[in-house]
């Protein structure tokens, strides 16, 4: 299984990535290579798949990794076109294509919306590669129980491989894994499960592709948040004795006689490659779980939206606190300490013991601090504005401001260098819209957009602990949160303690619980009514905002697609 990191729209790009592990699983006389979904295009193409010649431009990109491939057998994600456009997988044999598998269930919800662009597949396939029959699928055909696993099974497939694009959030491989166990029980099948890696704007794929004997044992894992090379031999024997002892995978029989789909078994080879096979290297590769596989992710997201949109550097605004700490944290982790600067910019508001943390982190993390005092301009602002806003005391209104002066300062160091603006809001900011627009909600990727503020606390405290000396100062993570755009201000004098305001904020969001039912979980009714009115009156901000790193099952954007102008009360 090769678990590539392809790049959407670059389609010479994506070709070499998979014409280069190709090379390599020739040397290792691989019988038979995977490729994730769409592989050659990246995922998901979304309107791109809407212009012809970049459809044509993958099936040109298809043939020339064709020609690349003799001597290995190949199954790739491609997109084919035969008067309507299919999420396909070719399989490729002896130099040509040998057959296309054409998915069959298109998901449509969260931040997937495949029914738009594709037709849905009506046949399932069965190859006969290397003297193993092969039953083919992609993604959310083996998340499916009544999905094709069954019928290729039934119909004698020894060998499940599923190609897939599955995008990560935190807990989401420990779920894949038992999903796919039941697959190869309950079928006595052999599971090849091969994820993409990488990020792609708001998503981060994470690999972690899995093979899996009859049994539900776990035979080979792919890296989590890196590309792979996963090469295990497979004791296909096995597979007829068990089923010998066991003939419940029979019973798919009679799913196959209900179902509409057509069934096609294609011969490619009869039996496997001769001459002697190279011994495999061993591998160890570890679950990460939580909370570094969310660290993880951040990093790989992070990177890849930096790089892959032709950035080098980064700029990000610190104010001595936890959220901008984290995320310059990370960008050092990804992009490494010479592509990451941090600006302080202070204000008559900002404390001395600010000043000193933002130090503290720049000099631990080995990267420039830039001092930009925005009290002038400031005043500038206030001067101006002084005949209209006579009468009406200070306020949000010169709270914003500050916030959007700081704004502008890191817009124009970006214009001026070409650094990337890391903005430093987190979930629970987005969600109660505790942040400005046109401020701090500015910039060209949104780190901890979908890290609530308590997950905030134990990222940071993971780092410290985990990445050699701690990075993040123990004041930091200790401080009580403020913005610092009043005298003595909190966040809680605006918001409930973070404490209490998550698992609100999780259940309202996340799980899509009304007033009532949130009460029932012992919250005070008028602090739930409180939090939900916020995050109701904020949606017009977040369609504005940045876009942030998915890592919760439902983040803001794609995942959550709620009407601004909207009265419903939950």
């Amino acid at each position: 299984m090769a678990q590539v990191n392809p790049t959407v729209g670059d389609l010479e790009g994506n070709s070499e990535i998979i014409i280069d592990a190709l090379c390599r699983a020739r040397e290792m006389r691989v019988d038979l290579l995977t490729f994730p979904e769409l592989a050659v295009t990246g995922y998901p193409p979304e309107d791109l798949l809407l212009k012809p010649q970049f459809v044509e431009r993958n099936l040109e990109s298809l043939d020339r990794i064709v020609g690349e491939s003799s001597g290995v057998n190949l199954v790739i994600g491609f997109v084919d076109r035969d008067s309507d456009l299919y999420n396909a997988a070719a399989v490729v044999a002896n130099g040509e294509i040998a057959g296309i598998y054409h998915k069959i269930y298109l998901p449509n919800y969260g931040v997937f919306d495949e029914n738009r662009y594709f037709s849905r597949g009506r046949e399932v396939q069965i190859y006969r590669i290397a003297g193993v029959n092969v039953g083919i699928s992609i993604c959310e055909d083996i998340w499916q129980e009544t999905g094709p696993a069954g019928i290729q099974s039934a119909s004698g497939a020894e060998l499940l491989v599923n190609i897939s694009a599955s995008p990560y959030h935190y807990g989401k491989g420990n779920l894949r894994l038992e999903i796919l166990r039941a697959r190869a029980r309950d079928n006595l099948s052999a599971v090849a499960y091969n994820n993409l890696v990488g990020g792609q704007d708001e998503l981060v794929f994470d690999g972690n592709s899995l093979l899996i004997d009859q049994g539900g044992n776990l035979l080979a894992r792919g890296r989590q948040f890196g590309e792979d090379l996963v090469i295990a031999d497979l004791d296909v024997d096995s597979i007829f004795r068990d089923r010998l002892h066991d003939p419940r995978w029979r019973d798919g029989g009679q799913i196959l006689a209900e179902r509409k789909e057509d069934i096609k078994r294609i011969e490619i080879s009869g039996r496997a490659l001769g001459g002697v096979d190279p011994k495999l290297p061993e591998r160890h590769v570890d679950n990460l779980g939580y909370p570094s596989e969310v660290y993880d992710a951040l990093v790989l997201g992070t990177r890849d939206y930096v790089r892959k949109n032709g950035f080098e550097k980064v700029v990000v605004g610190l104010s001595g606190g936890i959220d901008s700490s984290l995320v310059a944290t990370i960008a050092v982790d990804a992009l490494g300490r010479e592509n990451v600067t941090g600006v302080w910019m202070p204000s008559m508001y900002s404390s001395s013991e600010s000043e000193q943390y933002a130090r503290d982190l720049t000099e631990k993390l080995g990267i420039r601090l830039i001092t930009i005092n925005i009290g002038k301009i400031f005043g500038a602002y206030i001067d101006e504005l002084s005949g209209e806003f006579s009468g009406t005391g200070e306020g949000v209104a010169e709270e914003n401001l500050q916030s959007r002066t700081r704004g502008n300062l890191l817009m124009a160091l970006s214009n001026k260098f070409g650094w990337l603006v890391l903005a430093t809001g987190n979930k629970s900011e987005m969600a109660t819209g505790y942040s400005t627009l046109y401020g701090d909600m500015c910039g060209g990727l949104a780190v901890i957009k979908d890290v609530p503020k308590t997950m905030v606390y134990e990222l940071s405290r993971y780092r410290n602990e985990t990445g050699g000396n701690p990075v993040i100062p123990e004041g930091i993570i200790d401080r009580e949160p403020s913005a610092e755009l009043r005298p003595g201000q909190l966040d809680t004098d605006s918001l409930p303690p973070y404490a209490v305001l998550d698992p609100i904020l999780e259940a309202y969001v996340e799980e899509d619980r009304g007033i009532d039912d949130i009460v029932s979980m012992g919250f005070d009714e008028e602090t739930v009514r409180r939090v939900i009115g916020l995050v109701d009156r904020s949606e017009f901000k977040r369609r504005q905002s940045t876009p942030g790193i998915k890592i919760t099952p439902r983040a803001f954007g794609k995942d959550r697609r709620l009407p601004i102008t909207n009265r419903f009360v939950p």
